[in-house]
């Protein structure tokens, strides 16, 4: 599988956007803020999760510090997002996400890459988790 980012694993056009923030769901994964909307794939679409990433001015008031987080955000997923993408395929399940970052310091890349990685396996045990691999209590 190839390891690169392109335009249709990208969420950029308006209209997603805002229907991702109004129908997705939240939650808090240090150093981020995670929205997700999960939705099946139509018959002639690919099952293709897409990212935004996003970093608050508030926070961060220079441009340059705002863009190396979102640089190191993006590639922390681009190097971990396999896992997900065959998953994603294996259901026919669309996601579409946005990262907004919340911590007030900028992370290594190291712990950025980490932190997306646990977060790629919690989204695959809430959302794309298989049906014959569950199992029971007893």
């Amino acid at each position: 599988m190839s390891e690169t980012l392109p335009k249709e694993q990208r969420l950029y056009k308006k209209k997603a956007i805002q229907y991702l923030f109004e129908k997705g769901k939240g939650f808090n994964f240090y150093p981020f803020r995670v929205v997700v909307y999960s939705h099946k794939s139509a018959e002639n679409e690919p099952s293709i999760p897409r990212i935004i990433v996003s970093v608050s001015k508030k926070r961060f008031r220079h441009a340059v510090d705002r863009n190396r987080i979102k640089r190191l955000v993006r590639e922390g997923w681009r190097r971990n997002k396999s896992n997900i993408m065959l998953n994603c395929n294996k259901h026919n399940i669309t996601f579409d996400f946005a990262l907004v970052y919340t911590a007030t310091i900028i992370l290594s890349y190291e712990e950025i890459e980490r932190k997306i990685n646990q977060l790629s396996l919690r989204l695959n045990r809430a959302y794309l988790q298989d049906e014959d691999n569950t199992t029971t209590a007893g």
